[in-house]
Parts: C-alpha cells; sequence; structure tokens
C-alpha cells in the first residue's frame, strides 16, 4: 500500500519537522512493514510552469513528424513574449494549457534544460509529459494537457504536487484495515499519540423505501449491500488534478471522474465500491450465487464461465458484476471520451457500497485468476460499518466535481450480526510478553485501537469493526506488545533442565556426518521426491522392493509424485548437475529418512482440535504412516587424490565407496561384514555386500561398489561413479553407541606380511575374515596391500593375495616365536576354509 505523506497529513497532524523516514521508523516500530520511502520530484528544480499553447507549425523532410510551438508562459521567462519550443508530439492543440519547463530547470533524473538548436529551430525549453516529470502513468501516454481554467505562468510544481514522500507498505494479510489511508493514519495517530481526523465520520441518511430495489439472496456472503444513486452528472466533467495525482501516487491510474471517485474513495476508507451507469441497470439489483455455467463479460473484456459457488452481482438479465472482484461490461461507466466515438457518456449512476464474504470472494479470485484492488481488500477484511459513510462520501464527491444531484432515496440491505467480544484476563499480556504492563496500559492500548473495554480483573472486550483479525486473547495481547514497542521486550535466554540434549540417535548421526566431512565428503541435502521412472534407471527388478512407493495426492511436481526409497536419487542427480557445471571431482554424502509402505494399508483418522491427542490416537497416527528408516548414502567421481607435484594423484574407485561404509560403521561402533554382492545399479563385477550380524543371523543392510555403466549412461553420469548405501537405522541397532578411543600401548608392534594363494573366485573377504579369526587376539590390524595374477607363475584362474599382519600385547612385548605362532594359526585357518596356500 504506497502512503503519501502529504495525504496523511490531512487526517494527522504531525509535526512540520517529519519526514517521510520518520515516519517509516514509528510505523515499523508499531509493526508495520514499511519496506521504502519513495522521494517523489527528488532532483527537480524550476522554473516549470502552466503554458498555453498560441501557435502550431508543422515542420516538414523529417523522418517523424515534427511540431515547432510559440506557447505563452506569462512572466515566468522574464520577458512575457512567447517561448519558441520544438515538440514531436500530437495530443494538443492551440489554446491547450499545458506543462512547459524552462532552459535552466532540471527534471528528475539529472536532465538540465537549456536552449538547443534541433529540427532548424531553437527549443527554449521542453513540453513535458506525466513521464517525464516522473508522475506515473495518466493513461495518455503523451503531453499533460491541463484543464483550460488553469492560470497561465502558474508554478506547475506546486500545481502538480511533484514534490512529496510516498510511504510503501507491505501489508501482512491480517491487517486489511492497513490497505487505506484511514487504517494507516490510525496507526500513525497512535504511533504519535495524536488524534485521528477519522474520514469515515460522515452525515449519512438513514435507509428508506425511495432507494434503488435492491435484493439480497445470499445473505451469508453478502451482509451489508448500500446503494446510492446520482443523477444529472455532467458529461464535460473531468477528475481534477488534485484527485488525479493522488490516485497516481498511490499506484492507480486516472480512467474518468465517476470511476476516480470510487477509486479514490477505496483508498481513502478501505471500502471498495463500484458505479453503475444506471440507464444500462435493467430492473433490481440482486446478490445470489452464480449458476453453474452462467456466462458474464468482465471489465477487463474477457467472458468468464462462472462456477456455483460464485457470489454475483445481477439485473434482470442475469449477472452484471463479479461480487468484490469487478464489474461486467454490459453496465460499464462510459466518460467523455467514449461519447466522443458515438456512445453516449454516462450521467446517472449508481453507487454500490457492500461487505462481501472473504473466503468466497478469495475463492472466485483465485478461481478466475482475477486479482483486483478490491479483491484484495475483501479477502483481507473490510470494515462493514465503513459502507455507508463510504457511498455518502462518493456521493459528496460527484455532487461536488460533476454537478451531479443526489437522489433522497437510500437502500441499505444488512444481515444483522453481533458484535465480536473477547473475555481475556487483565494480566494476559504480561503473561505472553514476560513483561508487567498494567492493567492501566492494557485498557489504554486496546481502547487506541478502537476496542471497547470494560471489567477490572476480567476484562471484557468488544473488537471495533475494522479489525476482523483480533480474534482471541493472544490477539489482543499482540496488540499491546506491538503497540508498547517490541524494541522494549527484555532479551532472556531460557534455562534448559539439567541432563537434557541430543539424543542418542542424534549424536551419531552428527559423528557420521562429521566423519564423512573430514574424509572429504560434501554433504548435499536432497528433496525427497522421485518419480518411478528412476528404478528403470537404475536398473532394478520388477519385483524389488525398493519399488514399491509412497505416492503423494498433491505432490509438487508431476513429474515426482512419489517419496524415495533410497538417497541415490537424489544424490546421483546432484552428482549430475555438478559435473554438468564444470566440477568434475566430486565427493557428496546425505544422511535422510527413505519411505517404505506398510503391509497393511492405513487411512490416518482426522483427530479432534478441541483437546490434545491421546497415546492411542498418536500410536494411531503412527502406526498409518509409512515405514520410514534413516540412510546414509556417498556417491563418487573424478579424482579422488589430486595430482600434483607430490604425485600422480588417484581416481576414485569402487575402494572408496567401502571406506566410506566402513568409517561410518566405525563411528557406530558395529562390526560391518563386507563381501561380493550383485544389486540393481552396481556393476556385478565391483559391488560389495554390506552386512551386520543381528541376533545370531547376517543380515545385508547396503551395497558399495562402482556404478553399472548402463546406469551412468541412462542418468548422464561421469564414468566409473561410485557409490555407496546402507541403512543407519540397522547400523545402529547392532553398535554399541559408544564412541570407542583408539587403544594406545607403550609396547612395539610385530609385523608380519603374509601371501596367500587362493583360487581367483574366492573373495579377499572371506581370507581376511579367516586370518583374522586364526590369529586370536594379539592380531591388532589387518590390511591386504596387494593383489596379483599371473597364470605363468601362479597357475590358470589363480590369485595371490598379500596381508600385512599388525600384532601386538597389551601388557609384553612379543617374542617373534608368539608372533609367528599367531601368523601359521592365521594361515592354517585360512588354507582349511578357503584353499589357500603360502606363496613361493
Amino acid at each position: 500500500m504506497r502512503i503519501p505523506l502529504s495525504w496523511l497529513r490531512e487526517y494527522v497532524d504531525l509535526p512540520a519537522t517529519e519526514t517521510g523516514r520518520d515516519v517509516q521508523a514509528k510505523l515499523i516500530s508499531a509493526g508495520l512493514e514499511v519496506e521504502t520511502v519513495e522521494h517523489l520530484g527528488a532532483g527537480l528544480k524550476g522554473p516549470l510552469v502552466v503554458g498555453q499553447v498560441l501557435t502550431i507549425e508543422e515542420l516538414e523532410g523529417f523522418k517523424k513528424p515534427i511540431r515547432f510551438c510559440t506557447v505563452d508562459v506569462g512572466q515566468a521567462n522574464g520577458t512575457g513574449e512567447p517561448q519558441e519550443i520544438v515538440c514531436g508530439a500530437r495530443n494538443f492543440a492551440v489554446g491547450d494549457k499545458v506543462v512547459v519547463v524552462l532552459p535552466g530547470a532540471t527534471l528528475p533524473g539529472g536532465f538540465s534544460i537549456s536552449a538547443r538548436k534541433t529540427y532548424g529551430k531553437t527549443s527554449h525549453g521542453m513540453i513535458c509529459s506525466s513521464d517525464e516529470l516522473g508522475m506515473g502513468d495518466d493513461g495518455t501516454h503523451g503531453i499533460i494537457v491541463l484543464p483550460p481554467e488553469t492560470e497561465v505562468g502558474k508554478d506547475a510544481i506546486e500545481l502538480l504536487e511533484l514534490v512529496d514522500e510516498v510511504l510503501d507498505i507491505a501489508v501482512t494479510a491480517n491487517r486489511g484495515d492497513c490497505l487505506s489511508l484511514r487504517g494507516v493514519a490510525r496507526e500513525t495517530a497512535i504511533a504519535y499519540g495524536l488524534p485521528l481526523r477519522d474520514p469515515a465520520l460522515l452525515d449519512v441518511p438513514g435507509p428508506n423505501a425511495f432507494g434503488y430495489p435492491v435484493k439480497v439472496s445470499d445473505p451469508i456472503g453478502c451482509d451489508r449491500f448500500t446503494a446510492r444513486t446520482v443523477t444529472g452528472l455532467s458529461p464535460e466533467a473531468r477528475s481534477p488534478i488534485w484527485l488525479k495525482r493522488r490516485l497516481q501516487k498511490v499506484g492507480m491510474r486516472p480512467i474518468s471522474l465517476a470511476v476516480d471517485v470510487t477509486n479514490y474513495v477505496m483508498m481513502e476508507l478501505g471500502q471498495p465500491l463500484h458505479a453503475y451507469d444506471r440507464n444500462l441497470v435493467q430492473g433490481t439489483i440482486g446478490v445470489r450465487r452464480a449458476a453453474e455455467g452462467e456466462k458474464i463479460v468482465t471489465l477487463d473484456g474477457v467472458e468468464r464461465k462462472l462456477h456455483a459457488e460464485d457470489l454475483v452481482i445481477t439485473d434482470d438479465r442475469g449477472p452484471i458484476g463479479l461480487a468484490g472482484v469487478m464489474g461486467g461490461a454490459n453496465t460499464e461507466i462510459a466518460d467523455h471520451d467514449a461519447a466522443e466515438n458515438g456512445g453516449n457518456s454516462t450521467t446517472d449512476v449508481v453507487i454500490e457500497a457492500a461487505h462481501f464474504d472473504q473466503v468466497s470472494i478469495a475463492r472466485t479470485a483465485r478461481r478466475h485468476k482475477l486479482s483486483s484492488e478490491a479483491s484484495r481488500r475483501f479477502e483481507r477484511g473490510v470494515d462493514p460499518q465503513a459502507a455507508a459513510a463510504a457511498a455518502q462520501r462518493t456521493v459528496d464527491l460527484l455532487v461536488l466535481l460533476a454537478g451531479g444531484t443526489a437522489e433522497a432515496g437510500v437502500t441499505e440491505a444488512i444481515a444483522p450480526t453481533a458484535p465480536h467480544t473477547i473475555t481475556v484476563p487483565a494480566d494476559h499480556p504480561d503473561k505472553v510478553a514476560g513483561v508487567t504492563y498494567g492493567r492501566e496500559t492494557v485498557v489504554r492500548r486496546l481502547q487506541e485501537v478502537g476496542c471497547d473495554v470494560y471489567g477490572q480483573d476480567e476484562l471484557i472486550v468488544t473488537v471495533p469493526s475494522w479489525r476482523p483479525d483480533l480474534t482471541d486473547a493472544n490477539d489482543l495481547a499482540e496488540e499491546v506488545i506491538r503497540l508498547e514497542g517490541y524494541e522494549n521486550l527484555p532479551s532472556t535466554l531460557p534455562k534448559p533442565p539439567a541432563g537434557r540434549g541430543l539424543t542418542a540417535r542424534q549424536r551419531l548421526h552428527r559423528r557420521i556426518g562429521r566423519a564423512l566431512a573430514g574424509a572429504g565428503y560434501v554433504e548435499a541435502p536432497n528433496y525427497p521426491f522421485v518419480s518411478e521412472q528412476v528404478f528403470d534407471q537404475l536398473g532394478l527388478e520388477a519385483d524389488d522392493p525398493a519399488r514399491r512407493v509412497v505416492k503423494l495426492v498433491n505432490p509438487l511436481s508431476d513429474e515426482e509424485p512419489a517419496l524415495r526409497t533410497s538417497l541415490l536419487p537424489g544424490l546421483l542427480g546432484a552428482l549430475r548437475r555438478n559435473d554438468g557445471r564444470g566440477s568434475h571431482d566430486l565427493a557428496l554424502f546425505e544422511t535422510g529418512l527413505v519411505f517404505r509402505p506398510r503391509e497393511e494399508q492405513r487411512v490416518a483418522a482426522n483427530l479432534s482440535v478441541d483437546r490434545r491427542p491421546s497415546e492411542d490416537d498418536i500410536a494411531a497416527l503412527n502406526a498409518a504412516l509409512p515405514h520410514q528408516p534413516r540412510h546414509v548414502a556417498v556417491v563418487l567421481a573424478g579424482a579422488r587424490e589430486q595430482a600434483g607435484w607430490w604425485g600422480k594423484g588417484r581416481t576414485a574407485d569402487w575402494a572408496d565407496a567401502v571406506e566410506a561404509a566402513r568409517t561410518v560403521a566405525r563411528e557406530a561402533g558395529a562390526e560391518l561384514g563386507v563381501r561380493k554382492g550383485q544389486y540393481g545399479p552396481w556393476h556385478p563385477g565391483r559391488c560389495a555386500e554390506l552386512t551386520v550380524t543381528v541376533d545370531g543371523a547376517e543380515r545385508v543392510i547396503g551395497h558399495a561398489g562402482e556404478l553399472h555403466p548402463r546406469v551412468l549412461k541412462a542418468l548422464g553420469l561421469p564414468a566409473r561413479a561410485c557409490a555407496m548405501e546402507l541403512d543407519l537405522d540397522a547400523l545402529e541397532q547392532v553398535g554399541d553407541g559408544i564412541p570407542q578411543a583408539p587403544g594406545i600401548s607403550t609396547f612395539p608392534v610385530a609385523t608380519q606380511d603374509v601371501a596367500l594363494v587362493v583360487d581367483a573366485f574366492v573373495p579377499a573377504s572371506d581370507v581376511e575374515a579367516a586370518l583374522r579369526e586364526g590369529a586370536g587376539e594379539l592380531l591388532e590390524s589387518i590390511r591386504l596391500f596387494d593383489v596379483y595374477e599371473n597364470a605363468e607363475q601362479l597357475g590358470e584362474g589363480r590369485k595371490s593375495l598379500a596381508y600385512a599382519l599388525r600384532f601386538r600385547a597389551t601388557d609384553r612385548t612379543l617374542t617373534v616365536d608368539e608372533a609367528s605362532a599367531a601368523r601359521e594359526s592365521a594361515v592354517t585357518l585360512a588354507g582349511d576354509r578357503t584353499g589357500a596356500v603360502l606363496r613361493g
């Protein structure tokens, strides 16, 4: 909402020294969001005067029409002689009064005016358009033509009110009262502690039987309808300059006198109005719901098919307007320009000032994609008591400016409603804010916003008609707090009870995130929505459980209507986007929920809002939700170690994905099994199956390795990309939950290497497991450091696996015999289980 400061001063006697910035600070302190203060006419310097066109000479021989004019500017040029000006516009004629800027002046934007030779003539100044003066759209897109009675030589800066400050306020959805000068003036008066001259305090005649006939068939949709009639409007009447300028300053375009007056009153009082050409209205004006399929052509020239919930204004023919949104073209006000084009100008009008249901108007506006200044106000709440005053104000202005006659008939169709009252303890704002305001302050502040307050310890508050947003005790507390100043609230920190903090699960998730970040991975959270086609791209079997998804009824995107059952689609999408933008060396990770539908599908019950849900209610809701385990996943591509003076670097491979899984398992304190596997998106020869032992049974909780080439091609991923995903909840279940510090011994380590020859199909993990078990408690660590295949030396279908074994005792230095015995025991068990023999 744009609020000109000059207009605001008509309702509040602000100190003369107060600037727009000062008012902005006060209103922000009171809770209104004043985004900017626009300085109209900044940099404008005269002389800028009213002139009368004396002669016009058409200059020939140029690509565009050029006119050489002489203009009478009175004594403004110091000589009284006509001013010679070259102008290209054609919307003015000899005798017209125009705005002339003389040499030495400066227009907005720093454009200096001086005498200059152009088109073979010397132009001493310029005839101005509204755009050149920064006035906004006046509908002409040409030279400003002033009323004939305007005095020649008069200062145009003062006449056109070119210098002003305009506050641009972002009005929230609950403060419809501030979509008007009246509402903002009320807030300003409260903020400054000054009286308000309420523009709605008018002498309004009561309803009588002589008014225009109105029938309201839907009192819920329209609880108040006021109709007034003005006749004998002068066809020659134009909107005065002050009216046009105020409309331009608030961001509206002047159209015609009758329309401008209704728009002006709407901006002044916040009550949308509509003017009908009385000669085009046939019979009684009605308010009803539309019949399904009815049609209306609105003022924007669009034919609209109506819905049965639309509230419409009708006459004997049918709909003549969308209530609270836009009028119909069949009763449109015709101005003087229309009459000049062969039509008839409007001389008699019927003024409508009504109050419509907020929800109904909001739905109609959205249904027809037709937002208007009227619908914006009705959606946010309009003062129903202001309808009669707004109609009276409109009638008064039409009589004053167009020479019309106000008919004595007044129509008011009213559905009786009781004022809204709220019972609130006098100390309720104190409890909400944590500040002791006291009863007197609470009562005073509520009265300032227009409430009637009675009672002592228990206050009975009657809410003013212009504040439909005040519905309960907390709303009243907010009014007291904001007017007392949010900045005056003390800053206090809550004292958390001892022994509370992160849960064990939350601590584990954080440790895992820190560990992966420390290993060089970057966290990349993704939306939990996927398309079902991605499972085909990942190469999942038709009966794979991951294909069973939970679908959303109202997805954000129709292309991704399902909840994810794996973290990989989102992470691989992030990998593809980053690779496509030039980042080729990538290591990304994510921890998050996946969603698996339950075998038994249930529908969640609608819980009552008048009480807290019971434990059974909450359990029933949880039972209707899908199973939501937390997973962790990583993806890699490009270089894992960069090349440089230190070496050649290294490309990420399947072993890095497996190591990421081991890193996660170490943080969870879990024993993770790694063995050869084959699943979905992974390369069948470079896929590791990740397992844990639960209650003595081995359970697969994830996979790691290099992705299949078909998957890389289908998803547009870089070559040799790798990935890992595992079930974090399952890992947490088998882990001890307590981070284990590394053991530190003062005794030296004994290192023994062993090279074993096994069949090529034997997994290295099986050999390692046998070595680990056979070595016993003295084994500190085992590491595979070489894999060698050579048919000539080892035999066809054989391979060599070389392991480094580290032995250490906690209480002594091991002898060579002890270390060798442990090594031999490990080799023996590996030979028994896998057929391994010592190489060489």
